[in-house]
């Protein structure tokens, strides 16, 4: 039986949007079964004390250039968006309303391209609405979905979850006990799945 990839991630982070378009392969190369497991990334930095890189001056205008070459060194269409970060809380939401309707993993590519590389705001419920129709899921099912008590409890127990596993950014990868965090660990990750 092959092993089960967990992979975390929030539509806020770009080190994650990247790495979501190499994690399928890599995946699918090795025999792996991929489980998607979305989380609020502001969340886990609230509760542990972290500082998003954009409050540290020095480090974003870094990471600014490090998102695009990034993105060209592994071939994934880039823009950064106009408006960043990105208040994620209805699209994490709106992951789970997808996974009841079996959409997730469409959902979850849908997401990540409409904002890392048309720039569209996904804070915003409406827009979440009009984005989901093109995937298949009604409009107003979901926009009122994603505003049920049940799935922001959802959301939340996934973060928990999350944290109390050790996860401190994203994107984070389990593969049996082992933890990989970052774009730039997935080549570990393959290596680890190869052994």
């Amino acid at each position: 039986m092959g092993k089960k990839v967990e992979f975390y991630y929030d539509f806020s982070s770009p080190y994650t949007y990247i790495a979501s378009k190499r994690i399928e392969r890599i995946c699918e190369d090795n025999g792996a079964e991929l489980l998607w497991k979305p989380f609020l990334l502001g969340g886990v930095f609230n509760e542990i004390g972290s500082v998003p890189a954009i409050e540290i001056d020095n480090k974003f205008r870094y990471l600014r250039r490090d998102f695009e070459q990034s993105a060209i060194y592994y071939g994934v269409e880039f823009k950064f968006p106009d408006f960043f970060p990105l208040n994620s809380v209805r699209s994490m939401r709106g992951a789970f309303a997808a996974q009841e309707k079996g959409k997730l993993v469409e959902y979850t590519h849908e997401m990540f391209r409409l904002y890392w590389t048309q720039g569209v705001d996904l804070s915003k419920a409406d827009i979440l609405g009009e984005a989901v129709s093109k995937i298949g899921i009604e409009t107003q099912w979901f926009v009122n979905r994603i505003a049920e008590q049940d799935i922001k409890d959802k959301l939340r127990e996934e973060t928990d979850i999350a944290i109390q596993r050790g996860v401190f950014g994203a994107p984070t990868m389990f593969v049996d006990d082992q933890m990989f965090w970052g774009n730039d660990r997935l080549d570990f990750l393959d290596r680890y799945l190869k052994s």
